[in-house]
């Protein structure tokens, strides 16, 4: 019996005691990247390595009707992920999933609601549609989640989303071989068309492998002899010699670090808050990293996250010109741990802000303000050098006679203005000769161009083609 991806024996767990993952589900207040508990893919062939980790476990199971959208997370869902992955940045729009994966709209929303529920996609920019502006398309974060880095016992350093890998247990070796296998081939359309009413082929497998293990990220040891064989992992295991099992202290190929990585400390945490709260609030651009951090102290040992700060200094309008940001910060966060104590309430808050109209607005408005100086005489010594010419006329040449009427022009001017004119007719255009006769005349026209060209002007443009070109070339 072939074990499904998922299935990896716990050797911490007690002699015949297997270690069982939850099911993948995460809630829509999580499948933001300030809110997910996932990792940040470092590149897109190990996010395709989860995403078929994640159709082949069994964990999922969408939580819809079941007359509505996909029965399980299946290949098509893995053609979705694979389009997605050669995305740089990963902003997808609708119109362009349906013409590279052939599926409709409704289905290609439904795929994508799969690719959150299972934390492989986390929200950077929530898409929306702004009266009198075009629909702007989500931005998401390839996601590596959580339990895949405990059902294969994956190693990593650093917090949140930004954590990395350092290493894989023994026993997920295998697997993780098994994973690369799958993501180097492409999914390719199927020819034949099922029926959707029909279950998928991952939804009949999927009962068989609801029990997925989980392995120790520290435990490094080989299998042992006496695992029953309904534990046994994705493949054929094995066994050591007994010349390598005799003393039982066998070394490991993988070499212990000293480090872990270091945590954030209090202060660590506020300039983090303070970078974040600088690059996403625009009214804080000029502001000092550390003089932020200093007024963000009692927010931030508070537990409390960027867009919290945000949400709550969204409760009152900004002034269309902040002078001192320091300052403004410092008096709007006046009270705010007092005001928001608990963190469900921060949490409600925060979902909120997101779903107010002017959140919608100011994630596709640029900060606009008006120009001030440089602070820097230097620079500002280098801005008066560069405005100078612009502020000096330019040279307009020698001046033009000035003429009082037409009779003023020289022969030469007029056999000038006449040859130019002709062959502009000849190539099918009188705007020349129109033009004259509109501003100035038919006496004036034909003194300049004569009464020949003026004529043969008025022809063709009331006839209905260009044939009395012809007639009149062959009348001379």
């Amino acid at each position: 019996m072939q074990a499904a991806l998922g299935q990896v024996p716990s050797l911490r767990s007690e002699a015949g005691a297997v270690g069982v993952l939850p099911g993948l589900w995460v809630p829509e207040s999580a499948q933001w990247v300030s809110t997910t508990s996932g990792r940040i893919a470092v590149d897109a062939y190990s996010w395709i390595q989860a995403v078929h980790w994640v159709a082949g476990s069994g964990l999922y199971e969408p939580r819809r009707h079941r007359s509505h959208g996909p029965r399980s997370f299946g290949p098509t869902t893995v053609r979705v992920a694979q389009e997605l992955a050669e995305l740089s940045p990963c902003r997808p729009g609708i119109e362009y999933l349906k013409r590279r994966t052939g599926l409709s709209e409704r289905a290609v929303e439904y795929h994508l609601a799969m690719l959150r529920e299972t934390g492989l996609l986390a929200y950077v920019v929530r898409g929306t549609r702004v009266r009198g502006e075009a629909a702007r398309a989500s931005e998401f974060a390839r996601m590596t989640p959580m339990e895949f880095d405990v059902a294969l016992g994956v190693r990593t350093v650093g917090e949140g989303t930004t954590r990395r890998m350092t290493g894989i247990a023994e026993a997920g070796r295998e697997l993780m071989a098994k994973l690369a296998n799958k993501a180097a081939r492409k999914v390719r359309r199927p020819r034949s068309k099922t029926s959707s009413k029909a279950p998928a082929k991952g939804a009949r497998k999927g009962t068989g492998r609801a029990v997925v293990t989980s392995v120790s990220a520290t435990s490094r040891c080989t299998l042992m002899e006496g695992i029953p064989a309904s534990l046994s992992t994705a493949g054929t295991t094995v066994l050591p010699p007994e010349s390598k099992r005799a003393s039982g202290r066998s070394k490991s190929p993988i070499p212990k670090r000293g480090k872990r990585g270091r945590k954030l400390t209090s202060v660590g945490r506020r300039f983090q808050l303070a970078s974040e709260l600088i690059r996403q609030v625009p009214w804080m651009g000029r502001a000092s990293v550390p003089r932020i951090a200093w007024i963000l102290r009692e927010v931030s040992d508070a537990g409390w996250t960027a867009e919290e700060v945000i949400a709550f200094l969204d409760c009152r309008d900004v002034p269309a010109r902040v002078d001192r940001p320091s300052g403004f910060l410092a008096q709007r966060l006046n009270g705010a741990v007092a005001l928001w104590p608990d963190a469900d309430g921060r949490t409600r808050a925060v979902q909120a802000y997101r779903d107010s109209r002017r959140a919608e607005q100011a994630r596709h408005q640029e900060w606009e303000g008006d120009w001030e100086a440089p602070r820097c005489m230097a620079v500002r010594r280098l801005v008066a050098e560069a405005l100078a010419p612009l502020a000096q006329p330019h040279d307009q040449g020698p001046a033009l006679p000035e003429l009082a009427s037409i009779e003023d022009l020289s022969p030469q001017d007029l056999a000038e203005m006449r040859a130019t004119a002709l062959g502009e007719f000849m190539a099918g255009d009188t705007t020349l000769v129109t033009t004259t006769l509109d501003t100035l005349g038919r006496a004036a026209a034909v003194h300049i161009y004569g009464a020949d060209l003026v004529q043969r002007v008025l022809k063709l443009a009331n006839s209905s083609s260009m044939m009395t070109v012809g007639y009149a070339d062959r009348r001379q």
